[in-house]
């Protein structure tokens, strides 16, 4: 075996829906919103331990309110590496004047935005663009959203639910030419979103279909990281692999979390609490 074999390129953590609120747990639900903190307090430090590039957050930090990011983003000020945030539906279940300001609440650059490590490209996406909950009153993505399901319901289609979204035309554009200057630039390119996009489930993206098509359409893609279906998944279209990360908040006390290890050919996933171990070929 070569030295770039067996030694990472660099390693990053990734954490899936700790939805932090204190209140009342709902065990029917799989629900321990009070426990998230101590649970990612508890994975900041095996992230501490690990030399790592990033931490990626694939979204929901909050279940509800405003001031539930307090304590749950608190937990990061004792994370030693770089913090990568984005939205899940539930950081917008806060008070609507409150709902302009949720990108700059996580420290987002931009809603959505890229970074490169080496010769890879990481993409953070917004899901949340287009729904019928995070754009703020009156702006016109909203009509737009309930346009888009009400479609989706009429086709009877499976992710035809109301806390699910979609993208602009305009994030898809950004997303495009992304793709197309990592494609020629010969990087292999890595994707966070909120939402799954394959295999089927009621939690997909709407536009799942469309979204699968354009990364189809480029052969830097190599993997999609997403959280929202708490159960957790997977699944492979060609040489993309789908890992959905398995949700924080869905134990009293065990936990759920990543440490993804990146090789020239692969990224090996090394799971904490109740992820799985998984390896990622190219």
């Amino acid at each position: 075996m070569t030295a770039t074999s067996t030694t990472p390129l660099f390693s990053f953590g990734i954490v899936a829906d700790p939805q932090y609120a204190d209140i009342p747990a709902r065990p029917e639900m799989n629900r321990f919103y009070a426990e998230s903190t101590k649970k990612l307090a508890a994975a900041i430090d095996a992230f501490n331990q690990e030399d790592l590039a990033f931490v990626v957050t694939l979204g929901d930090l909050i279940d509800r309110g405003w001031q539930s990011f307090d304590a749950i983003l608190g937990c990061y000020d004792h994370l030693r590496h770089r913090s990568i945030l984005l939205p899940g539906n539930h950081d917008f279940a806060v008070e609507p004047e409150h709902l302009p300001k949720v990108h700059d609440r996580l420290g987002m650059p931009a809603r959505w935005h890229d970074f490169s490590l080496g010769e890879f490209r990481f993409i953070v996406l917004d899901g949340n663009d287009v729904s019928t909950f995070a754009p703020p009153t009156g702006d016109p993505r909203r009509e737009l959203a309930t346009a888009r399901l009400e479609a989706l319901r009429e086709a009877g289609d499976l992710n035809a639910q109301d806390w699910n979204g979609s993208f602009s035309n305009e994030q898809l554009s950004w997303l495009r030419a992304t793709l197309a200057k990592a494609d020629a630039m010969q990087e292999q390119v890595v994707l966070f979103c909120h939402y799954p996009l394959y295999p089927a489930n009621a939690h997909n993206m709407w536009d799942a279909p469309e979204v699968l098509k354009l990364l189809a359409a480029h052969h830097s893609v190599r993997a999609w990281f997403c959280g929202h279906n708490h159960d957790g998944n997977y699944g492979v279209i060609g040489n993309t692999h789908f890992v959905n990360v398995k949700g924080m908040v869905d134990t009293p006390d065990q936990n759920a979390f990543v440490v993804a290890d990146v090789y020239p050919d692969r990224i090996a996933l090394r799971g904490f609490g109740r992820e799985l171990n998984r390896v990622l070929m190219f």
